[in-house]
């Protein structure tokens, strides 16, 4: 469904008294109205039918800004009120297994501050936002049961608010929610094409550096954009740590002669596909995945390293496993074309020498560490079955810098002193391990 504005949902699943009592601006009369009573919207200015966002395009101009808003439940719907600075074409479908809302849109400016997370018991389960490729953002909201997606209600800007858009959830049958949930097929077309592109920027600036007969690095900060992964107990983002620590990672092995590319260098998602891919086109010595763990028990401490695993890892591992490798689900991406990211591993003599370069870094790297950071107490160096780390010629591996759910670990993750002290930890252990014949 093509809608003609911009679109972003937050806040808490909101009772009707709730709402009586935080006033009577215009979103909380409407999110109190039903949907027949609510306003006609006269006629106004709209961007005019046309496709979605075209990948790597540059925005013309100032970006639409999304200000705030509601929601609101109901017996009958969830109502969702949005206030924007601006028109903006943008599209909604629906994805199942699992149930998500995905409104895809141009690039815009998020400007909502730290607003409450739905309750959950509604039919939004969660949600998320960011910025899904250059010159292209996204929402995925999460379903806890089957919907159908009104067409918006467009009301123009009016007593000191922006444009603001109506959009109600109904419940509808799992039979009429899987017949209209689907990838369109412009956008499938989209997601190729921005995979094929990838690899030609790869392959272009990966040829001097191999001609220069330079280990090339590629470094891999995790989540971003629309993914933020774990969040600190402190607010520290994943996404923002695995990029900071990554691009002064990228710095110190340049300075050390390496040619090093990242899968990533500002605040957008990736695929774990084509993270793979760049890693393969740039036929990397190395490739160094950057995240930061979370733990039920807030006592966990430390960083560890990992490397694939054949199928058999402990329940921590597997655990870990089905956290990252959601990553493209999170973010809303077309998985009906993809083979299991781990199948090629299992043809294992074929991957046996990567696995076992892999598994040197690792040991490599924690003995190198040791003295930088604390090290997980137990077993650091383990094994788990992680999309990105599935290359069949690219020695692997993910490094968990710490643990955001440990007070101590997030604190000194959040300082750049000690950043600088593991990216040289990091660059040791890739000295040593080049080092090593």
């Amino acid at each position: 469904m093509r809608v003609l504005l911009v679109l972003f949902f937050v806040a808490a699943v909101l009772a009707p008294a709730v709402l009586m009592a935080q006033g009577d601006d215009a979103i909380s009369r409407l999110l109190r109205q039903s949907q027949g009573n609510l306003p006609a919207a006269p006629p106004r200015p709209v961007p005019p039918p046309g496709p979605g966002p075209v990948i790597g395009a540059k925005p013309k101009g100032p970006l639409p800004i999304v200000m705030s808003a509601r929601i609101g439940e109901h017996n009958d719907r969830t109502r969702l009120v949005i206030e924007l600075s601006d028109p903006v074409n943008l599209r909604t479908f629906a994805l199942a297994n699992p149930d998500r809302v995905v409104i895809d849109m141009p690039d815009v400016l998020w400007r909502l501050g730290a607003p409450p997370r739905p309750s959950g018991f509604g039919a939004i389960k969660s949600y998320r936002y960011g910025q899904f490729r250059a010159g292209n953002s996204r929402m995925v909201i999460d379903l806890n049961q089957p919907v159908t997606v009104s067409d918006s209600l467009v009301i123009p800007p009016s007593s000191g608010f922006g444009y603001r858009v109506v959009i109600d959830l109904f419940p509808t049958t799992r039979p009429k929610f899987d017949g209209n949930a689907g990838w369109p097929a412009d956008l499938r077309k989209r997601e190729t094409d921005a995979e094929r592109l990838a690899a030609m920027i790869a392959a272009q600036q990966t040829s001097p550096a191999r001609a220069a007969g330079k280990k090339i690095i590629v470094l891999d900060p995790g989540h971003g954009g629309i993914d933020s992964g774990t969040v600190g107990v402190n607010g520290l983002m994943e996404k923002d740590l695995a990029l900071a620590e990554g691009l002064i990672l990228a710095r110190v092995l340049r300075g050390r002669g390496y040619s090093v590319f990242l899968t990533r260098e500002n605040d957008t998602f990736v695929p774990h596909r084509q993270r793979v891919a760049i890693a393969r086109t740039h036929k990397a010595d190395l490739f160094i995945s950057l995240h930061a763990d979370s733990h039920p028990d807030p006592s966990t401490t430390g960083l560890s390293i990992y490397t694939l695993s054949d199928g058999r890892s402990d329940r921590e591992a597997a655990a870990l496993a089905r956290r990252e490798n959601q990553s493209d689900v999170i973010a809303g991406v077309d998985l009906s074309g993809s083979n299991n990211p781990v199948a090629p591993i299992l043809i294992d003599l074929a991957q046996r020498d990567t696995v076992n370069k892999s598994s040197r870094f690792a040991t490599t790297a924690i003995k190198q560490l040791s003295g930088v950071t604390d090290i997980l107490a137990r077993r650091p160096h383990r094994s788990a079955s992680l999309a990105v780390l599935t290359a069949p010629d690219v020695p692997a591996v993910l490094m968990e810098l710490g643990y955001l759910s440990n007070s101590d670990d997030a604190r000194q993750m959040n300082t750049a002193a000690w950043r600088a002290r593991v990216a040289e930890g990091i660059a040791d252990a890739v000295d040593a391990q080049f080092a090593t014949k």
